[in-house]
């Protein structure tokens, strides 16, 4: 990233260091120079050189924004483009987190058996709300991870995230996450594939021979791989017989060794899902059914506020990916924005008043305060409005 943030970001944030480079953007952290408090600032850029770059970006923004506040998905405390028509990069400050679970794992700092206990369990449970939205993740992996010194950790990077189709238990578009941690009903063509993948993701660790390790499977699940080819491929192999786990991590305990076969079980239909997970003997320090979910959607006066609930109460849209044009998801992405900035005002203006009816035992979230400089974003102004505004003042 530049030495410098562009105007818009420069009043508001004082940069720090950079913290990497990827293909898609740049990352930062910063310090809010009003608040003291410390971010990450993520620059996408090269949004529109390509129509699937332009949609990852889209896709990413929208589910960020539809997860909002829960404790294991990264969060976005603001969003800015410096042109809303001429814009090629966009700017996401969200909170800062110290490594990812790569670096851990990779480094010489130790792990307990509670550590790995506390780190599946926070997966699992941003999960579950992940899935309730009938969202699929599809690139879980260590680098995606965000931890903290304290061990909270925090599931990011939507760009590959897809939806369960209504009328199929299969998914809307390919599949294309990294490849150590495909789950192999992705692998091999499986005639559907449903919210398992992201469980096997939970505990793979480069399991490069599979079938050296779970033994061939059986004629039922044979019969399920959509690609015949395949098939034909996994029948020629000789017949191998599943390595016991506690052969392969023979320290492990055997509750870590239980939830580990029930996860990483070739058969997704015999994969446990997300809320068993959770309620596994292994998890059972941490577990907590009421906690387990954050929050749901309440229009009140034209504004919601987060209140705690079993699941996410409305499942997530995809239907813009049917759009194609660059110049269209420019748009859209614009409109969110603003449409965050909006909301983001009208949140904080119906905190600072008092609430006109008690809602006992409902309890509300503590909402940050809003630069003055951003009153251009009040939430009375209709959003198509604003973009023209923004327009003209370009």
């Amino acid at each position: 990233m530049d030495s410098k943030f562009p105007p818009i970001l420069e009043k508001k944030f004082k940069m720090v260091r950079e913290l990497g480079q990827g293909a898609y953007g740049v990352v930062c952290s910063a310090k809010n120079v009003e608040t003291g408090q410390d971010v990450a600032i993520k620059k996408v850029q090269k949004v529109f050189e390509k129509s699937i770059l332009a949609k990852r970006a889209l896709r990413e923004i929208k589910l960020l924004r539809h997860f909002n506040g829960h404790e294991n998905i990264t969060s976005i405390l603001d969003m800015e483009i410096t042109d809303v028509k001429n814009f090629n990069e966009i700017y996401l400050v969200q909170e800062l987190m110290e490594a990812d679970l790569h670096q851990i794992v990779r480094s010489e700092q130790p792990l307990t058996d509670a550590h790995f206990q506390y780190f599946i369990y926070q997966v699992c449970r941003g999960l579950k709300y992940i899935h309730s939205a009938n969202v699929l993740h599809r690139d879980l992996k260590p680098g995606n991870l965000l931890v903290n010194a304290d061990c909270e950790l925090k599931i990011c990077d939507f760009g590959l995230a897809r939806g369960l189709s209504d009328s199929t238990t299969g998914f809307m578009t390919e599949y294309v996450a990294t490849r150590w941690y495909r789950a192999p009903e992705i692998m091999l063509s499986f005639k559907s594939y449903t919210k398992a993948i992201d469980l096997w993701s939970v505990d793979v660790d480069q399991l490069n021979q599979i079938l050296g390790v779970l033994g061939t499977p059986d004629d039922a699940t044979l019969r399920r791989i959509g690609s015949e080819r395949a098939q034909l491929y996994i029948r020629s192999l000789p017949k191998m017989k599943k390595v016991p786990w506690a052969h392969l991590y023979p320290k492990a305990s055997p509750a870590a060794l239980d939830l580990l076969e029930k996860l990483l079980t070739f058969d997704p239909a015999a994969r446990i899902d997300v809320e068993q997970a959770l309620a596994h003997p292994y998890l059972e320090a941490y577990h907590d059914i009421d906690d387990e979910v954050k929050f749901f959607n309440i229009f009140f006066f034209n504004d919601y506020t987060n209140f705690s609930q079993p699941s996410c109460s409305m499942t997530f849209d995809f239907a813009f990916e049917a759009v194609e044009s660059i110049d269209e998801m420019k748009s859209m992405i614009a409109r969110e924005v603003m449409e965050y900035k909006a909301h983001t005002m009208a949140q904080n203006q119906a905190s600072s008043k008092p609430n006109p009816v008690a809602l006992s035992g409902l309890p509300t979230k503590d909402l940050a305060p809003v630069d003055e400089d951003q009153s251009q974003f009040g939430g009375a102004m209709d959003i198509d409005e604003e973009l023209k505004l923004r327009e003209q003042n370009a």
